[in-house]
Formats: structure tokens, C-alpha cells, sequence
């Protein structure tokens, strides 16, 4: 994740010890008593990740609860994301002297079913992968390349984003992707200049697909 991101990003990938790792006050009530095994680890190494990526940036390691919708709230002057999924978890962070936004998202690499694919996936993205290379699942690329355009969108408009609200073209020779939002959404946007183009870039290795992107400042 580190090489998909702008030096003004720290960022930080779960060890195993993170998994299991201590909760701050506020950190631990975002979670209640009822949360299930699997959600209690990912929610620890997010927060244990998220409180290493502030301290590299030379900012206190100060608790990052989570909101009604389970977004990170980041401290005043800190933007970030944070993914986890089966078996890695990471966090981004940069001050938001520097960027506008960042986004995150991982997923492991494997086939997607039709109904997958009707969920995320514009008619002419559908069109497009088919002229892409073999022995990869662009599918799952583009799906963690919209998680990530959501996690620069919401924090900077405030808004739900729909899979179809993107459209994403690929560039596999680069690693990189653009997404152009859908018009409507940008002009119900109620911020002063909402983000019509996100631009990221991606890999794929070891099993899982990684993205990143970031909004510049004004």
C-alpha cells in the first residue's frame, strides 16, 4: 500500500500482534459488547494501524472512533482511511494541510459471480474489461477501485456514493484508474468544488488487489 501513495501519506499494515492489540476508551465503545470475534480483530488492527500511521506523521496516537455509518472520525487536521479484509488490514493518514482526502481498500483477489458484477459494474465497464488482459479479475479491481473513490468522496461531501455513481476506466499497463462521478451526484453536492474526476492507482500481488487514491488541496 505504501507505493501506491504520495510521500505526505504514513501508512501502516497490520502485524500480527495488532490483530489482538489494545483499544483506547473511545475506541473500545464504537464496538459494544455484542460485536462477533471477526469484526472485534478487524475494528483492532484498523485502530493500532490508524494510531501508527498519526504517530509517523509526528502527531499524537489519539483515539479514531467510528461514526453511525462505521467511517473512521479522524482527529481535527487528519484525513485518512482504513481496510481490512481476510487476513491484512492497513491505515493511511495525512494532515489535512496537505491533502483533501485519502482512500484505501483491499480485497483478495479471486472470481466474482454475475449478480457481483451487475452491483458494481456500469454496462460500459463491463464492455471495457472484456478488452483487458487474461489471469487477473479486473471485476474485484474495480470494485476495491470504487470502495476507494467512496473513502475520497464521503469525508469531503458528506454523501452516500453509489457503485454506479463512478465510472472507472483502467489503465493495467500503469496501475493506475480514473473515476469520473456521475454528474447529478456532483451537482447535489452541498460543498463548495466536490471532486468530479478521482484519480488512483493499484496492484495486484501475493492474493489480493490494493488501491489508493488521494484529493490534492484546492
Amino acid at each position: 500500500m505504501r507505493d501506491l501513495l504520495p510521500p505526505t501519506v504514513a501508512v501502516a499494515v497490520a502485524a500480527p500482534d495488532d490483530w489482538t492489540g489494545e483499544l483506547l476508551t473511545a475506541e473500545q465503545a464504537c464496538l459494544g459488547e455484542r460485536a462477533v470475534q471477526a469484526r472485534r480483530r478487524d475494528f483492532t488492527a484498523g485502530r493500532v494501524c490508524a494510531r501508527r500511521a498519526m504517530a509517523d506523521l509526528g502527531l499524537p496516537a489519539v483515539a479514531v472512533p467510528a461514526a453511525a455509518d462505521r467511517a473512521p472520525i479522524w482527529p481535527a487536521g487528519v484525513v485518512g482511511a482504513i481496510t481490512h479484509t481476510t487476513g491484512y488490514c492497513a491505515a493511511a493518514a495525512a494532515r489535512a494541510t496537505d491533502l483533501r482526502s485519502v482512500g484505501i481498500d483491499a480485497e483478495r483477489h479471486r472470481e466474482v459471480n454475475a449478480g457481483v458484477r451487475r452491483l458494481v459494474l456500469l454496462p460500459e465497464e463491463e464492455e471495457s474489461l472484456a478488452r483487458l488482459p487474461s489471469g487477473i479479475s479486473w471485476p474485484v479491481v474495480l470494485f476495491s477501485a470504487k470502495e476507494t473513490v467512496y473513502k475520497v468522496w464521503h469525508p469531503v461531501v458528506g454523501s452516500w456514493l453509489d457503485f454506479h455513481d463512478a465510472h472507472l476506466t483502467l489503465d493495467p499497463d500503469a496501475g493506475t484508474f480514473t473515476a469520473r462521478i456521475a454528474a447529478a451526484r456532483v451537482e447535489a453536492a452541498d460543498v463548495d468544488d466536490p471532486p468530479s474526476t478521482i484519480t488512483g492507482r493499484f496492484v495486484v500481488a501475493d492474493g489480493l488487489v490494493r488501491t489508493a487514491a488521494v484529493l490534492p488541496l484546492r
